[in-house]
C-alpha cells in the first residue's frame, strides 16, 4: 500500500516537472519571436524576464502544485502594474491643495486690506493734494479723502474675487476632505470681503465729511 501511494507521488512529480518544462520552452520561443519583431535587445530583456517567471513557476507547481504557481504569477503582475502606476493623483492633490491655501489667503486679505492697496490709497491722497493746492479740486474733501477711501475698496474688492475664483475653481472637481473645507473658507471669506468692499465704495457703513455750514454765510 505504501509502495504504491510512493509511486502515485513520483508520477505527479514528474508529470509537474514535465509541464514546467514544457511551460519554460514555450516562454523561451515566445521570447525568440518578441526578439525578432521588436529588437534584438528588447528581445533578450523580455526572454530574460520569461525565464525567471518560469522558473519561478515551474518552483512553484514543484512545491505546492498550480494553485500556489498561478498566485505567484499574479502578484508579480500585480507588483509591475503598481510600479508603471502613474503619479499624477498625487501631484493634483497637492496642487488643489495649494490652491485651496491661496484661495483662503485671498479672502483674508479682500476682509483685512493690502500693502498694495495701502500704497495706493497713499498715492491717490497725495494727487488729492496737489490738485488742492492747485486750485483744480472743486470738492477738497472727495478729493483727499474720498478717493483713496474708494481706492482702497476698489483693490480689496479685486483680492475679493480672486478668492472666489480660485475657490470655485479648486471645488469643481472630487478632493480631499480638508481641501474643501479650506476651499470653502476661502470662498465665503471672498464674499465676505466682496461685501464689504460694496460697503466702503458706496460709502454705506460712513459717508463722506461734509463741512458745516456758515449762518449767514448767503446773505
Amino acid at each position: 500500500m505504501g509502495s504504491t501511494t510512493d509511486k502515485r507521488r513520483d508520477d505527479a512529480k514528474t508529470t509537474t516537472t514535465d509541464q514546467g518544462a514544457k511551460d519554460a520552452t514555450e516562454a523561451v520561443e515566445r521570447a525568440e519571436e518578441t526578439a525578432a519583431a521588436g529588437g534584438e535587445t528588447n528581445g533578450e530583456k523580455a526572454g530574460e524576464k520569461a525565464a525567471e517567471k518560469v522558473d519561478e513557476t515551474a518552483e512553484a507547481q514543484a512545491d505546492g502544485g498550480p494553485e500556489e504557481a498561478a498566485s505567484a504569477a499574479d502578484t508579480d503582475t500585480d507588483a509591475e502594474v503598481d510600479s508603471d502606476a502613474p503619479q499624477a493623483p498625487a501631484r493634483s492633490g497637492a496642487a488643489a491643495g495649494a490652491g485651496a491655501v491661496v484661495a483662503a489667503g485671498l479672502g483674508l486679505a479682500s476682509m483685512t486690506g493690502t500693502w498694495m492697496g495701502t500704497v495706493l490709497a497713499e498715492r491717490q491722497t497725495l494727487v488729492g493734494q496737489i490738485k488742492v493746492q492747485s486750485g483744480k479740486a472743486t470738492d477738497q474733501i472727495a478729493t483727499v479723502y474720498g478717493a483713496p477711501w474708494h481706492t482702497t475698496a476698489l483693490v480689496n474688492g479685486v483680492f475679493a474675487v480672486l478668492a472666489m475664483v480660485v475657490a470655485a475653481v479648486v471645488l469643481t472637481g472630487r478632493r480631499a476632505t480638508w481641501v474643501r473645507a479650506v476651499a470653502w473658507g476661502g470662498l465665503v471669506l471672498g464674499f465676505l470681503g466682496l461685501l464689504v468692499s460694496a460697503g466702503m465704495y458706496l460709502d454705506l457703513f460712513a459717508s463722506l465729511p461734509s463741512l458745516p455750514k456758515v449762518p449767514g454765510a448767503g446773505s
